[in-house]
């Protein structure tokens, strides 16, 4: 199992940007599937983006395309994910994930991933 630590969250104003990253320790990174999910207050964790163990697939829930990126270093064991044109209503604890097994597509269901970290809180003000 693969320990995540995630970092860049804070405060911006709407249409701000922030960097988040994730970085991965424990077994070998490049075995996993990737993804970012986020949480609001009294809502269910949502998926935000996905990206293949190559970084050549990526995947993105529709509110945040074109406006956000996820990327991955497996030289650094590191899964990033740039957020553009933020809105308040984004505001959650952001969360990466990697997935349950080398064999399995990226995907957007939480139960397709066994590792988390402890997120980060993102807050987007008006």
């Amino acid at each position: 199992q693969v320990r995540l630590v995630e970092s860049g969250g804070g405060s911006v104003q709407a249409g701000g940007s922030l960097r988040l990253s994730c970085a991965a320790s424990g077994q070998t990174f490049s075995t996993y599937n990737m993804a970012w999910f986020r949480q609001a207050p009294g809502k269910e964790r949502a998926f935000v983006a996905a990206i293949s163990r190559n970084g050549g697939r990526m995947d993105y829930s529709e509110s945040v395309k074109d406006r956000f990126t996820i990327s991955r270093d497996n030289a650094e064991n590191t899964v990033s994910l740039q957020m553009n044109n933020l809105k308040p209503e984004e505001t959650a604890v952001y969360y990466c994930a990697a997935d349950r097994s080398p064999t399995l597509p990226i995907s957007r269901l939480i139960g397709a991933y066994r590792s988390w970290g402890q997120g980060t809180q993102v807050t987007v003000s008006s």
